[in-house]
């Protein structure tokens, strides 16, 4: 029973004790209080007093009484004339609202058998997430569960960048100076562990590119034949090409990561449905990239690498494959984007 019928049905009883009178429910007139006035809901009492023989006033009291005496959710009331104004108890409204309210279905829409897929977190595995991360996961989390209010069939995705060769500089970089430091010996989250590692890589290279500088060479130059650079796009080759000490050092380091990943999404209170991961990808990327050479869509340079000219639709040229055969971001996407629909056919991607 609400609190409207109750004070309905104690009213009628009112006028009988109080009056003698038998009337019915709908002859009682209970509305919404005005706003400026203390009190949630108003009886109006002029239509009662051919049953009272009283004053409005006199009436609005003697029922105001009874029903504070027999309704515990009626606190209080005041009268302004011919209206009853009754207080109603905080505790009873919070109870509606979070007992009735907030069901599991509250503010949901019927299903509009729409497919949306929402991709967010997206990091890389070669650091731990940072600001830019945090933001990322908590909006694209809220916007997934959103449109599953509004009556969407959403997919949540995360599709982590875990190859590449800013992974191969925590992964050289920790061959060269790590000692064997594990999470578990040095007390290190994972994923904190493996950025210490790439900030130790940015150090020692930027030493050799000062180095060479030194030497006469001109900073572009140096970039490119510093021999941390040289090893580390050697590793990467060597990690496409399939070599077995690479891929385990890779696993060893991305499952660091991993782990601590998980830590930062549960403190985030954000979740998943699916995992993509670039390394499963970058070749379907690359078999589209040889598809788009064959019908024109992509051009190569003298140099072997490929490209996309996006100048038509007033962006620029866009590389797709390095000249030494390996892939950069575009290439993952485009592998990544053809498996996603092929998993889900989603109508939408966010």
């Amino acid at each position: 029973m609400t609190i409207e019928q109750n004070i309905i049905k104690t009213a009628v009883v009112a006028i009988k004790e109080l009056y003698g009178q038998d009337i019915s429910a709908e002859q009682i007139g209970l509305q919404p209080t005005r706003s400026e006035f203390e009190g949630q809901l108003t009886i109006v009492v002029f239509p009662l007093l051919r049953y009272s023989k009283k004053t409005a006033e006199e009436t609005a009291s003697e029922i105001g009484e009874y029903l504070q005496n027999k309704i515990g959710d009626v606190t209080g009331f005041n009268v302004i004339k011919g209206f009853l104004n009754l207080v109603v108890a905080d505790p009873y409204w919070l109870n509606l609202f979070n007992n009735e309210l907030l069901g599991a279905d509250f503010g949901n829409i019927q299903p509009n058998k729409q497919k949306v897929m929402v991709e967010y977190s997206s990091p890389n595995t070669n650091k731990p997430l940072h600001l830019g991360h945090v933001r990322n996961n908590l909006l694209g989390y809220s916007v997934a569960e959103l449109l599953k209010a509004s009556g969407y069939d959403v997919v949540k995705v995360n599709l982590v960048n875990d190859r590449g060769i800013h992974i191969c500089k925590s992964m050289l970089a920790w061959q060269l100076w790590g000692n064997g430091e594990t999470p578990e010996s040095s007390g290190i989250k994972g994923d904190h562990l493996v950025g210490k590692y790439y900030v130790v890589f940015d150090k020692e290279y930027k030493a050799q590119i000062e180095a060479l500088k030194a030497q006469g060479q001109a900073e572009d130059e140096a970039k490119k034949n510093a021999p941390l650079i040289r090893d580390a796009q050697q590793m990467l080759q060597e990690w496409e090409a399939g070599d077995e000490a690479v891929i385990a050092l890779w696993k060893k380091m991305n499952g660091w990561v991993y782990e601590g990943f998980d830590v930062s999404y549960r403190n985030l209170g954000v979740d998943f449905d699916k995992y993509y991961y670039e390394s499963n990808t970058y070749l379907l990327g690359k078999d589209t990239v040889e598809e788009g050479l064959k019908k024109g869509v992509f051009f190569k340079k003298p140099d072997g690498s490929v490209w996309i000219d996006l100048t038509p639709d007033g962006l620029d040229q866009k590389l797709v494959l390095r000249a030494d055969g390996t892939s950069v971001y575009i290439t993952q996407d485009l592998g990544t984007a053809e498996m996603k629909y092929d998993d889900f056919k989603m109508d939408q991607s966010i």
